[in-house]
């Protein structure tokens, strides 16, 4: 039995934590009630988290409905071209970085790496 004293709020969980969670209730044999038992959290509210999930992997919760990334061939040679790289004809010269909590970011591939650490130490706070 669990005595609550003063005002009960509600926790807000990272999106880290709550991966974390699904993981663990993922795992073959779990429990989805004794999952939410061990992280005190209700077995409706664990399953609103899975449903949050396959809806932001179904593009549905996504802000920019990015495509599904792709692997690209790569050729590696030792020759360095003279002058600045230019993209295919096509092809988007930008680069594309999604954070675990679903946040994209996108830049140019001429981004100042210095420009790019600030940005990133920002995104993860």
């Amino acid at each position: 039995m669990e005595i609550i004293t003063g005002v009960e709020r509600r926790r807000r969980w990272r999106a880290e934590d709550k991966l974390r969670v699904l993981a663990e209730a993922a795992q073959p044999g779990a429990r989805t009630s004794e999952v939410a038992r061990r992280h005190d959290i209700s077995r409706g509210l664990l399953w609103y988290w899975r449903r949050q999930l396959r809806q932001l992997r179904q593009g549905r919760l996504t802000a920019a409905h990015a495509p599904e990334p792709v692997f690209l061939p790569l050729q590696v040679s030792d020759a360095v071209p003279p002058g600045p790289v230019v993209p295919a004809a096509g092809v988007d010269p930008r680069i594309e970085i999604a954070l675990p909590d679903g946040t994209l970011v996108r830049v140019g591939a001429d981004v100042d790496a210095a420009a790019l650490r600030r940005v990133l130490s920002v995104l993860r706070r």
